[in-house]
């Protein structure tokens, strides 16, 4: 009897095992097989990013304490992070925040009250909780506005379906853009890229690729990339606060945020459109996205 009971015990401690290592199979696989990605079909995908600012589209003109940024925004593709971005900045919410977070061939983060990225406590509720806007017409070229993702409703279950919901905020980043410089690294893009007119598109106008789909993405710059590189370029201070921020050595602000209405003004600055079309070649400020010699 004795000895049937520790075969009954050994039988069952292998069942569980075994149940344990069936359950850790099907979630990897379910993980790997439910992405929970959106189909992007690239033969549809529409880079209005690069097309012809259309008159009357509403803009951003961000200014700095190191100069002007003007972009374009997209509430037909973002509507709830633009309707937020305008408000606030109609409100003069943005008016002398602090540019908290550099990084030198990739971003610069701004809209926090102080360098630390700090948000008051009266912005920490529905301000931040706007949903996550992906569009397949919406990419991480260089000059892109992005809302910054603030946090994700999880759990167990939600993770085995990926079914996670995340946010964004009132916080804000511009893309400058890593280095496209070195022709092994453009072929490795190139065949990576599931769609050669979008790796065309990082190719001749720069951006950060690993941000593609995974932050909400509402507006363009069109004029000011020399401010966008200066700003990322600048020196950064040392990691402090524990969240990966690394602020600027010497202050830099942005003063305020004016919404208007994309006109004849602007079209004679937009740096894109002149990128668009060949026979005007490079401008200096766009034809060396890093900044490097």
């Amino acid at each position: 009897m004795h000895n049937k009971n520790k075969k009954l015990s050994a039988l069952g401690f292998f069942l569980i095992g075994m149940s344990v290592v069936s359950f850790v199979v099907f979630y990897i696989t379910t993980m790997f097989s439910n992405k929970g990605y959106t189909y992007i079909d690239p033969a549809s995908v529409e880079l209005v990013q690069t097309e012809e600012i259309p008159e009357g589209a509403p803009t951003a003109i961000i200014t700095t304490s190191l100069g002007e940024i003007r972009a374009v925004l997209y509430p037909d593709y973002a509507p709830v992070t633009t309707s937020q971005f305008i408000r606030l900045a109609n409100d003069k919410y943005y008016d002398n925040t602090c540019i908290f977070d550099t990084k030198a061939n990739g971003y610069f983060a701004a809209g926090s009250k102080d360098s630390s990225s700090s948000l008051p406590d009266a912005a920490r509720s529905e301000q931040e909780k706007n949903p996550l806007e992906l569009h397949q017409n919406l990419w991480s070229f260089r000059g892109a506005l992005c809302a910054m993702n603030t946090s994700v409703d999880t759990s167990f279950t939600k993770r085995l379906y990926h079914n996670e919901t995340y946010y964004s905020g009132s916080r804000f980043m511009i893309l400058d853009s890593i280095d496209f410089s070195d022709a092994d690294t453009v072929q490795q893009f190139r065949e990576a890229s599931a769609s050669e007119d979008i790796a065309d598109a990082f190719l001749t106008y720069g951006g950060v690729p690993n941000l593609s789909q995974q932050v909400t993405i509402f507006g363009q710059t069109y004029a000011g990339f020399d401010v966008i590189t200066a700003i990322c370029q600048a020196q950064a201070q040392a990691e402090t606060n524990g969240a990966g921020f690394t602020p600027p050595v010497d202050e830099i602000r942005i003063l305020s945020i004016r919404i208007g209405e994309y006109g004849s003004e602007d079209a004679a600055v937009n740096e894109l459109q002149q990128l668009a079309e060949p026979d005007t070649g490079f401008p200096e400020t766009t034809q060396n996205p890093q900044g490097t010699e």
